[in-house]
């Protein structure tokens, strides 16, 4: 665990790197262009509320969202996989859009945690008012007006393919005056204003002919991951007092998740090394500072970097597989560290994995859905297991005596 807190440290040490971490970049090469409508016909809208200042509206339903099914007696879970996103944007590297394509080749859905402020231009950023800082202060960059455009447009998009639209909250804030200083009343105040920030994009950017977002915001933001992951024991109590339905801001294993404070806890969970002697997150910053320290390396190792970190991925996907079956959680930033190595990585694994038969690579939002459709006793059974374990008896035997008790 030592390793672990020195990594996460190692954030807010490096917050040069947080730009780039959070997929806002800075090479805007082109000039701005208007977002493109990507939806199928079938995927248009078939009712439209516009909520607000038109920035986001009620279209009905989400489209693309699995069946939450309790398990029947002796039923064996599916392998739950969780691929998320912090900070998400999109850039000049098109990250968001690319691994939005991949998602739909290979069955598997998301959640992407934007930023708030991703969608407040930098000439509006005095609306951003930070606990405990000036109006305006972020530790990350604003976007370019191209750059709220494409953002705008992948979020479009995310949400009518059937993913979710989670929250990093906005000025990734990391260290001992950071967000893990903050109050439960700081935290509010976070929360509301990055929903603020996507529900009046139209007022702050003045785009008033542009497209509405599909979803009530409102309704939609249910759950989100910290800067840092700091802050978590007070987000988790003000998050919850404001309707948030999870919280994945932990350090975790690989076993069947509980409720903390009323809330999901779905943390990062620690997951292999290969070839060395400790694990570490589910995170490609982590593999990174691990590998080449908190900043890209010597290009001759990109390529045992990136087979360690998709072996990794992949050992801590086989072992829950193949034991308890606990979801697993992987989380990413869009970026182009190690020459892009993690990306590659990652792809690899979603192509890998979520086209199995008996896994479900799903958003946070569907696996909570699921998780509240269960038996709480087969729940209970089902973290009795330890990481990689599992049942002795089998399946069938497992969870229905889990069912009668």
């Amino acid at each position: 665990m030592t390793r672990v807190r020195r990594i996460i440290t190692g954030i807010a040490a490096t917050m040069a790197l947080a730009t780039l971490a959070a997929g806002c970049g800075t090479d805007h090469t082109n000039g701005p262009e208007e977002p493109k409508d990507e939806r199928r016909p079938a995927d248009k809208p078939q009712q439209l509320r516009v909520i607000g200042d038109g920035s986001t509206s009620f279209t009905g339903v989400q489209p693309h969202q699995p069946e939450a099914r309790k398990l029947e007696p002796g039923e064996q879970p599916p392998q739950f996989v969780v691929f998320s996103w912090d900070g998400a944007g999109e850039d000049s590297k098109k990250l968001f859009s690319h691994f939005r394509e991949v998602g739909r080749r290979h069955n598997a859905q998301m959640t992407y945690f934007l930023s708030g402020i991703y969608l407040l231009p930098e000439r509006e950023a005095g609306r951003y008012n930070p606990p405990g800082r000036a109006p305006g202060a972020s530790d990350i960059g604003y976007l370019k007006d191209e750059n709220i455009r494409a953002t705008l447009e992948q979020l479009r998009g995310a949400w009518l393919d059937g993913s979710e639209i989670g929250t990093h909250y906005n000025g990734h804030f990391c260290g001992p005056t950071g967000v893990d200083s903050w109050s439960v009343e700081d935290w509010k105040s976070e929360i509301r204003q990055a929903k603020w920030f996507v529900k009046n994009w139209k007022t702050t950017t003045g785009w008033k002919d542009a497209d509405s977002l599909p979803f009530d915001y409102d309704k939609e933001l249910v759950g989100g991951r910290t800067p840092c992951l700091e802050g978590r024991e007070n987000v988790v109590r003000a998050a919850g007092e404001l309707g948030f339905r999870y919280d994945s801001s932990g350090i975790g294993r690989q076993v069947w998740p509980s409720r903390r404070n009323g809330l999901w806890d779905l943390p990062l969970q620690m997951v292999p090394m290969p070839g060395r002697a400790f694990e570490t997150l589910a995170m490609d910053y982590n593999f990174m500072v691990n590998q080449s320290g908190p900043g890209s390396g010597d290009p001759a190792k990109h390529p045992e970097w990136e087979r360690q970190m998709r072996d990794g991925l992949l050992q801590g996907f086989e072992r829950a597989h193949q034991g308890n079956r606990a979801p697993m959680i992987i989380g990413n930033h869009f970026n182009g560290w190690n020459g892009g190595i993690y990306m590659r990585a990652v792809e690899d694994v979603i192509k890998t994995v979520c086209v199995k038969d008996d896994v479900r690579c799903v958003s946070f939002r569907q696996l909570v859905d699921w998780l509240d459709a269960q038996d709480p006793a087969v729940l209970a059974k089902l973290r009795t297991l330890g990481v990689g374990q599992a049942p002795d008896e089998g399946w069938p035997t497992f969870l229905a005596a889990a069912a009668r008790d």
